[in-house]
């Protein structure tokens, strides 16, 4: 990230943060517009914002048709006018790339990607389906372009719904230190996670030590111990980029006083590959399974169609992400993953499992963690082959034999750290929230102990811990400034790696 863009994206912060003390609503709503336009122009061009007007307009203009007449043929006309749109500017060029010989037919070799159409598209198609089911919305034609071109959501998300944006566009957020204090530890999270731990599991500690190197140099033959590190660690390398960049943004809105859909809940966390899925790219999963899914399934009354359309489902998931076939064969992984965990409660029904309970949840933890980690393999590697020559290693007894590692012996250290420290650092958070659930009441009455051994009944430990407590809780803005400092420290650090340059944020490619 160049200082330019550090200076044009602190303006645009700048400017949103004073819109919000706009008392008059639609002169705020249009500065915000006017800022959201000028920053989508700046990081596209000047043709793809016309192009994301023209959507936004036709997606506006088609849902005061179907308010009017919600019938279920304009609904497949609005979706197919924006699959259309998007297909053509997602999927041609994929073709293209196919029969080379196409591009010579015209201007179709020179289609570009348009930034953040996936999620944009996605919007609009929402708000189509919203109307059709005859949800109260009654945008006005500058709210619904706001709504489209948002500038924390427009690039990559999170997926915004409209009856969740448009009360917050209308009124005005009073929490101002709330907000700024939230919003501030959200941004340098994200910077954390993006630009230090994926940045540093992306590139390595060595060169040719990271994930990167690690799947692009086919020409070792990777060992069943290389092939699990690899996709261990890209899972978390993607975790970070994304969690860090929606971190940004959503703490970005929050100074502006937008609250945005979570995107993940401490998705590594989860005991089983359902959990998993509300807990991984939240706005987007739920969109899938709210607007492909449901309606899916309400097509048949077999017993096996809620199964084929899970499978479906994540199918289209996995092509959302572009056309390639490891993309689709990682969502059919996924897909028989969820019809192979529902399958899985029927029989524990009828056959019942009886573990001790600890046990029970550590080995689904344990299997479901390891399954979405080898699905990596399908979203990350290069081409079918690949996986193929991936999968076998995983599956060969052999190939396990310390010997036959290829990977820098720096990377398994790395990959263990992050992993390590994520789970410690999760753990932690854990620990410290039943403390307060438990001990602080308790603390501020004094009137139980805290420790066994009666420390807590001396009054100046207990007012110590009760002003670090609140410290703590009031999560001033301006506490921040030395973890900033040291945050600039590591990060400067980091990029003495001669391979550092900052890899584009993971979901702008899609």
């Amino acid at each position: 990230m160049t200082g330019i863009t550090i200076v044009i994206l602190t303006g645009i912060l700048a400017l949103s943060c004073a819109a919000r003390f706009i008392r008059l609503i639609i002169l705020r709503q249009l500065l915000l517009l006017s800022i959201s336009y000028w920053a989508y122009a700046h990081w596209a061009g000047i043709p793809f914002l016309l192009l994301l007007i023209a959507s936004s307009l036709v997606n506006y203009f088609w849902g005061s048709v179907l308010r009017r007449r919600p019938t279920t043929a304009l609904l497949w006309v609005g979706i197919g006018l924006n699959v259309f749109l998007l297909g053509f500017f997602k999927y041609v060029p994929a073709m293209i790339a196919e029969w080379p010989e196409a591009a010579s037919a015209g201007f179709l070799g020179d289609i570009i990607l348009p930034l953040g159409i996936s999620f944009w598209t996605f919007q609009g198609i929402s708000y189509l389906c919203d109307l059709y089911r005859e949800e109260e919305l009654d945008p006005s034609l500058l709210e619904f372009c706001l709504y489209m071109a948002f500038w924390p959501t427009v690039a990559s998300g999170p997926v915004a719904r409209l009856p969740k944006m448009l009360p917050q566009f209308r009124q005005t957020s009073t929490a101002v230190g709330d907000d700024f204090s939230v919003g501030a530890v959200r941004i340098v999270q994200g910077i954390f996670m993006k630009f230090v731990l994926a940045h540093l599991l992306n590139v390595g500690l060595s060169p040719g030590g990271g994930v990167s190197a690690g799947f692009d140099d086919v020409a070792p033959a990777r060992s069943g111990l290389d092939v699990w590190a690899l996709a261990i660690g890209y899972g978390f390398q993607i975790f970070f980029d994304f969690a860090g960049y929606t971190n940004i943004v959503v703490g970005a809105a929050r100074l502006i006083g937008i609250q945005l859909p979570e995107n993940f809940n401490r998705p590594y966390l989860s005991t089983t590959p359902s959990i998993f899925w509300t807990r991984w790219h939240m706005s987007l999963s739920f969109w899938i399974r709210d607007y492909v899914f449901m309606p899916l399934v309400t097509l048949r009354r077999n017993v096996w169609w809620p199964y084929a359309g899970l499978i479906i489902s994540m199918v289209i998931f996995g092509f959302w992400h572009g056309a390639k076939l490891t993309f689709a064969a990682w969502g059919l992984y996924h897909g028989i993953l969820l019809v192979g965990h529902r399958v899985g409660q029927r029989l524990k029904r009828r056959i019942p499992i009886d573990l001790p309970h600890p046990l029970g949840v550590f080995m689904s933890w344990a299997g479901t963690f390891l399954l979405v980690s080898l699905g990596y393999i399908f979203f990350r590697a290069n081409d079918l082959g690949q996986v193929s020559r991936m999968l076998r290693a995983v599956i060969s007894p052999r190939s396990y034999a310390f010997t036959h590692a290829t990977l820098p012996q720096d990377y398994y250290l790395l990959l263990s750290l992050m992993a390590g420290g994520y789970f410690a650092y999760v753990g932690l958070v854990d620990l410290l929230g039943l403390w307060t659930t438990r001990y602080r009441e308790n603390l501020r009455r004094s009137e139980q102990p805290m420790f066994p051994q009666g420390l807590s009944r001396f009054p100046s430990l207990n007012g110590a811990i009760l002003w670090i407590d609140g410290l703590l809780a009031a999560r001033k803005w301006w506490l921040l400034t030395p973890v900033l400092v040291l945050l600039l420290m590591v990060t400067s650090l980091s990029f003495l790696n001669q391979n550092s340059n900052i890899a584009p944020f993971i979901y702008t490619l899609f």
